[in-house]
């Protein structure tokens, strides 16, 4: 098999830019050809992008900057309400640092980005990739910005045997060298959509490539087995209770979970802890208050990255005027969607209640 130092034929960037031109993606936060790019609209995009499609990101995208147009509204905004804006996009710890890195950016700054990878680093929330892709776009920096796609897409053209995230070094480096001096930020968005777009997965697309010539797989006929990768282990499954409770007024009990840790600031039904040894038939000793509890059949399921989770759904009504626990609240139920609810919350509620009112159409217009 060819290495990287024996490969024939070494990409051009002026094909991928050429092919570029022709067949870009039209992105809401990408600028126009000829166009300055926005960089709070790209460091944006960049963050919901991380582990989330393009097809999830669009719409949340869209009204979560209508809500907060500029980094200086973000940064001045209440973080219960950046939170609520971002549920259901999951990876909550990411809304957590974008809030905190609107305000410095604005505190430091003045709301100005810095236009460096160096400095962009030093920004909370910011990683190696975020770091070269705001660099390159927003400031036409000479800067390699590797995400998923580019790794494929440079492990087919390179044959790089080296498992990820080993191989990561390397892919970045080679990257680096095919980096041109002019439109360091269009190559960066071009190879993200080569990847997006032709060098896919599964079944590439290999005869509309612009790199068709100089990529090993594709000679080889192995597109399919790049990138390698190192077999992740399984999290261990883990169990739970969720408690839902309904008072008479049409108010639901929810609680603020912790501002660290997994799914930190945003709203819940109380909870038990979550552990392999949960035993769900004692379930009702963990309840937020005495009530009249019910155990509703099947379990909500729901997968975090490191771990899988079954919940176990209690239920009760209680009268109106029954006080909230310390550290709990009572929400109309009709007014949920304002809450800062994550996915597998919503399941839970969904579970207990059979479904959640809609957004106002108002509201979501303006959200």
């Amino acid at each position: 098999m060819l290495t990287p130092a024996l490969s024939a034929t070494k990409p051009r960037a002026d094909d991928l830019l050429a092919w570029y031109d022709r067949h870009r993606r039209d992105l809401p936060w990408r600028a126009k050809p000829g166009e300055a790019a926005d960089p709070y609209r790209v460091w944006l995009s960049e963050i919901m992008l991380q582990q989330t499609t393009v097809v999830a990101v669009r719409p949340f995208y869209l009204k979560f900057l209508d809500r907060f147009p500029t980094v200086h509204v973000l940064a001045q905004a209440q973080e219960e309400v950046v939170m609520q804006a971002w549920a259901g996009l999951g990876y909550y710890s990411r809304a957590r640092n974008l809030h905190a890195c609107a305000k410095v950016v604005v505190a430091r700054y003045s709301g100005v980005f810095p236009s460096t990878e160096e400095e962009l680093l030093k920004l909370p929330g910011i990683g190696a990739y975020t770091a070269a892709a705001v660099a390159a776009i927003a400031f036409n920096e000479h800067a390699a910005a590797v995400d998923g796609n580019v790794e494929r897409v440079m492990s087919r053209i390179f044959t790089i045997d080296e498992p990820l995230p080993k191989a990561k070094v390397q892919i970045k480096t080679l990257t680096e060298e095919l980096v041109p001096t002019d439109r360091p930020g269009d190559f960066a968005q071009a190879l993200m959509d080569l990847g997006a777009t032709i060098c896919s997965p599964k079944r590439p697309a290999c005869a509309l490539c612009p790199w068709m010539s100089p990529c090993q797989a594709r000679e080889q006929g192995l597109q399919e087995t790049f990138p390698k990768k190192q077999k992740k282990a399984e999290g261990q499954l883990r169990r739970g209770a969720a408690f839902v409770v309904l008072r008479a007024d049409d108010t639901i009990l929810l609680r603020t979970r912790p501002p660290k840790g997994l799914l930190g600031s945003m709203a819940e039904p109380p909870t038990s802890d979550w552990d392999p040894a949960y035993e769900p038939s004692r379930a009702v000793l963990d309840a937020p208050l005495e009530a009249r509890w019910q155990r509703l059949p099947g379990v909500v399921r729901h997968v975090f990255t490191h771990f899988p989770l079954e919940m176990t759904i209690l239920f009760a009504k209680v009268p109106k005027g029954t006080p909230a626990p310390d550290d709990m609240r009572w929400t109309p139920r009709l007014r949920l969607y304002e809450e800062a609810l994550p996915g597998v919350m919503k399941k839970a509620l969904v579970h207990a209640l059979g479904d959640l009112p809609p957004e106002p159409a108002a509201k979501a217009e303006n959200a």
